[in-house]
């Protein structure tokens, strides 16, 4: 009798600690996605900011070591791609290595003709679709897609506001010279036309970045930190100038 009735609250009882371990364990997973989805969104903010401050400048006077460095980012992100606690890295910084081949070509030896930067920027757009398609890599693909369209809606407000001719200049002078012509592009974005202009894009590319969090996949954190990442490193390229025009 004692032994059937223990066996009895043992068969009752396994299914509810079961149900708890169970839900003990989901729990535990989504505070982990979310964690992951934090850092992956953060890390595509940093990693948009990368070619603006630290590749423009290598890739101005070592141009070809920025061009070849793009293989130890490739090199990097396969690496990390084949360790399972590591994938979610490997896979952003591949996608990363899209936008600093484009880079390293654009700025190292196409400056000059701004009518070619997203082009040259979206050489890896194919690519980037195709692995979306296949379902391969889509955190790196999608930090690319938010990526380049982050720099065509910044290059979208050059051309609406005047400042290509001011691009092309800044380009052909030498770097102790350009104060005066970052002065005419100050002063042209200061105005009510430049002003509305930047909240009208910038609007959109946080709309743009709600939509894709409001998704809460990883891939689509990539994007949104991505897009999102556009505003804020313009406001300090903006910034930048504006210390440089002043001192």
């Amino acid at each position: 009798m004692f032994n059937n009735t223990f066996l009895t609250q043992i068969s009752s009882f396994l299914p509810s600690a079961v149900s708890v371990v169970s839900q003990y364990q989901q729990g535990l997973w989504q505070d982990q996605e979310k964690r992951q989805g934090i850092l992956i969104f953060f890390a595509s903010a940093f990693l948009v900011s990368i070619p603006v401050f630290f590749q423009a400048p290598l890739v101005r006077v070592f141009p070809w070591l920025s061009l070849v460095s793009t293989l130890v980012w490739v090199y990097f992100g396969l690496k990390l791609r084949l360790q399972p606690k590591t994938y979610l890295w490997g896979d952003i910084i591949i996608g990363f290595s899209w936008s600093w081949l484009c880079g390293s070509i654009y700025w190292g030896w196409l400056r000059w003709t701004p009518a070619i930067h997203i082009p040259i920027e979206a050489i890896g757009l194919p690519f980037a679709l195709w692995g979306i398609w296949r379902g391969w890599g889509l955190i790196g693909n999608y930090f690319y897609l938010g990526s380049l369209l982050g720099t065509a809606i910044t290059d979208l407000y050059f051309y609406i506001v005047g400042l290509i001719p001011y691009w092309k200049e800044i380009m052909d002078t030498d770097p102790t010279l350009v104060k005066p012509i970052l002065q005419g592009a100050i002063a042209q974005v200061n105005t009510v036309w430049g002003i509305s202009w930047a909240i009208l894009l910038a609007n959109i590319l946080l709309g743009i970045s709600l939509y894709a969090l409001q998704k809460r996949k990883l891939h689509h954190l990539a994007f949104a930190g991505a897009v999102l990442s556009t505003i804020f490193t313009d406001g300090l390229f903006l910034v930048a100038a504006y210390f440089g025009v002043g001192a």
